[in-house]
């Protein structure tokens, strides 16, 4: 029987990878029964750019070589120091895992940004956003597509029983289709994707990573349901949005991707909490069940959702991160009881 599951987009505090990613296997792993937790790979931005999630993309890439450039990362002519120090940030997540997961069989979740929103996110070597170029997003979305297949290839052999699935964090997808984003100079917008061209990198990333081994490929569309069409004809597995972000009419556009067969893995925000009456576990798990239930949704199908803590785990300390699992895991238990009445 299926289970409502948690699990993380990536962001911890610190730059000890392996403590991080122990505690994240570790709580993740020891859930109560009703809960499935599964543990994710982690993103430590503290350890500069080189490890933000554009950093960590950036040095995944498969014969594409990157930089650091006044703006931010860019497409450069040859590897350098800036891409090697990434790289072998990238190897010490992965010799981290190994340990932390140890003997461990069963589910991982690998986040990474999705090929739109690192295309939004690097520069040419000389120019606009790599999104401005059309060819050059077809080479990047290739890059990332292979680079990735090789990074799960990885993580499989470091941890044999790892099942993986991944998570292509899109928050930029939204803006890139509707054409809002700024060019360099500040004074235009670059030029939309198209909705079919978008969903077209999506479905290619997710084509290579199945071939890789991904039991599923799910995107995240950050706050804008106006992803979902492109999510949906890309053929991903899932989907997942912010639920902060949601009016009745966005998840009026929810159900209908759920009932066409999506896995939803709705992003929560941390609990509330007063001094008087402490965490507020039920306002959080119904941010979920109140628009679940008002748009016509069965309440058994909760049972297959998986509950996201996003960017709040990146912030503050390691016992504030690991508060936000653990109260996510709460919250979890009170959708289960939702899913069997």
């Amino acid at each position: 029987m299926s289970r409502p599951s948690v699990t993380g987009t990536g962001p911890w505090p610190g730059s000890d990878v392996l403590e991080a990613q122990s505690v994240v296997v570790g709580d993740l792993l020891d859930t109560p029964a009703e809960v499935a937790g599964l543990p994710f790979t982690v993103t430590l931005a503290a350890r500069g750019p080189w490890g933000d999630p554009v950093g960590r993309a950036a040095a995944l890439l498969a014969d594409l070589p990157t930089e650091l450039g006044a703006h931010g990362w860019k497409l450069a002519a040859h590897p350098g120091g800036d891409l090697g120090r990434a790289q072998s940030f990238v190897r010490e997540d992965v010799d981290a895992l190994a340990v932390a997961a140890h003997g461990y069989s069963g589910p991982v979740v690998v986040p990474v940004l999705g090929p739109l929103t690192l295309a939004a996110s690097l520069y040419l070597s000389r120019g606009d956003r790599v999104v401005s170029d059309p060819g050059a997003v077809r080479e990047l979305t290739a890059s990332l597509g292979a680079g990735l297949a090789d990074h799960l290839k990885a993580l499989r052999r470091a941890v044999p029983g790892a099942v993986p699935s991944v998570l292509l964090h899109e928050p930029l997808l939204a803006q890139v289709m509707a054409g809002v984003l700024p060019s360099f100079s500040g004074y235009s917008a670059l030029r939309s994707v198209p909705g079919p061209v978008a969903a077209s990198h999506l479905e290619s990333v997710a084509t290579a990573l199945r071939a890789a081994g991904s039991a599923k490929v799910v995107v995240h569309g950050g706050t804008a349901w106006s992803s979902l069409g492109a999510i949906r004809a890309s053929h991903a597995d899932g989907f997942a949005l912010a639920v902060t972000a949601l009016d009745d009419r966005s998840w009026e556009r929810v159900a209908e991707v759920v009932e066409g067969g999506l896995a939803f893995w709705p992003e929560l925000p941390p609990q509330a909490s007063s001094q008087c009456a402490g965490p507020d576990v039920a306002g959080q798990a119904d941010l979920l069940l109140r628009p679940w239930r008002s748009v016509g949704l069965p309440a058994v199908s909760l049972r297959d959702v998986v509950l996201l803590a996003g960017d709040a785990t990146g912030a503050g300390t390691p016992d504030d991160a690991r508060a936000v699992l653990a109260g996510l895991v709460r919250a979890a238990r009170l959708v289960a009881e939702r899913a069997e009445s």
